[in-house]
């Protein structure tokens, strides 16, 4: 029988915010970057409230997800941001393992902490974890800028290596931090470091 217009997409489905299919600014090399929408967390100061809403976003199969970051040249990894990714555990690791087992590094940003990720006993939440390279944990907290490591908002923030892939001792990430601009889908979208993004928005 033929869908429906009001029927769930087939497979496992993430509430997309916004992509930007190759960055510099969200982790180590080129990567294609995925905002999910959704974040019950909502920290003062967040440079992307427009994701909090849980009913916003657009809704996209995995599977189609999947073959879209695989399908983009010259890219070493994947990195979810929000929103909240672990608000999605479930298809978010299905996500992370396709993309990982094709040989892309995967790095999460998650305004929980690692201790309390783990304390939820959630195996979809564990699933997401060992998909993954690279942990940002933390609450955003706007008083505590960082100024030192890349890629990170404030200073209690705490970079997780996961898997040998990447080392700490690496210069990559005591670099500059950057920010981008690119017209994505007929949108103009401002990514990278809050601070230097925030002064590129109209």
């Amino acid at each position: 029988m033929a869908s429906t217009a009001d029927e769930s997409p087939p497979g496992p489905v993430l509430r997309v915010a916004q992509q930007v299919p190759r960055t510099e600014a969200e982790g180590p090399g080129h990567r294609f970057a995925l905002w999910l929408q959704g974040c019950p967390l909502r920290c003062p100061g967040c440079c992307n409230p427009e994701m909090f809403a849980l009913e916003r976003g657009t809704l996209v199969t995995v599977e189609a997800m999947a073959a879209r970051v695989l399908s983009t040249p010259g890219i070493e990894g994947f990195s979810l941001l929000g929103g909240e990714p672990f608000a999605q555990p479930g298809p978010a690791a299905d996500l992370c393992e396709r993309l990982r087992a094709a040989g892309l590094s995967t790095m999460v940003f998650s305004g929980y902490t690692l201790a309390e990720l783990k304390a939820q006993a959630n195996p979809q939440v564990e699933r997401l974890l060992s998909a993954l390279d690279l942990l940002v944990d933390g609450r955003y907290e706007k008083d505590l800028p960082e100024t030192r490591r890349r890629w990170i908002g404030s200073s209690n923030q705490v970079m997780h290596f996961l898997t040998p892939r990447y080392s700490p001792e690496d210069p990559t990430f005591t670099a500059p931090n950057t920010a981008e601009v690119h017209l994505v889908g007929g949108r103009i979208i401002i990514n990278g470091w809050p601070a230097l993004a925030d002064r590129l928005r109209p």
